[in-house]
């Protein structure tokens, strides 16, 4: 069993030369104003470490979160980068863009993130902006990279759309592992803080060996 025993706030960085150095592999958790990013990053890190404004947008930075793992005896460091979410309305066109520039930069640049974790929220999955970024990690990821698409908050799902959400998202990634395909490296879990033991909702601990198998490499036998 997975336990983390360590976990702090870092620093926060405004774009890729600010940041710090990277010491550990890196999870970089991408999602909309609201997805329920700062709930899960608490969650995993058994702390309050992440905070979510009240106003959708407002911060623009990227916070640090380093963390200690224990996984079959062996302490593995991780590092958890939490970016702003999307949608970030109150601010003017030019500076979104600019932005947006620092931003991609930073997500190609950085060597030492290993696995992107696009959260989506389970009510709304084909909104233009997560399509777009979906397309941008799709495009990014690199061979040692792997994406996890979280689909949060699927406990606000009646059983019906549940139902037909879980078949099309683990029918098609079963399709895709079947194909010569860029989105071989793209996976997909459904999850809620509040029902963690619905059987069609991955748990925090089932979630915690996805982060450390793929961070790890060790779906690509790397």
């Amino acid at each position: 069993m997975i336990q983390v025993i360590e976990s702090r706030f870092v620093s926060s960085a405004s774009h890729l030369d600010n940041a710090p150095p990277p010491n550990a592999s890196e999870v970089v958790f991408l999602g909309r104003s609201n997805v329920g990013k700062s709930t899960l990053i608490n969650a995993l890190l058994n702390k309050p470490l992440a905070k979510s404004s009240s106003t959708p947008g407002k911060t623009q930075l990227i916070n640090f979160f380093a963390s200690m793992w224990i996984w079959h005896n062996q302490r593995l460091p991780l590092t958890f980068i939490d970016l702003p979410g999307f949608g970030y309305a109150k601010v003017s066109k030019n500076v979104k863009k600019e932005w947006e520039k620092h931003l991609f930069r930073f997500l190609l640049m950085r060597q030492s993130i290993k696995l992107f974790l696009h959260l989506v929220d389970a009510r709304h999955t084909n909104m233009a902006i997560d399509l777009s970024v979906a397309t941008m990690l799709a495009q990014i990821c690199r061979a040692d990279q792997c994406i996890l698409r979280i689909y949060t908050k699927a406990d606000k799902l009646n059983q019906s759309a549940l139902n037909a959400l879980h078949k099309r998202v683990y029918i098609q990634e079963d399709k895709v592992q079947d194909a010569d395909t860029d989105d071989m490296h793209t996976h997909s879990l459904l999850f809620s803080a509040v029902n963690k033991n619905h059987r069609k909702m991955a748990s925090l601990t089932h979630l915690r060996e996805e982060i450390i198998k793929y961070t790890l490499g060790l779906e690509n036998g790397i």
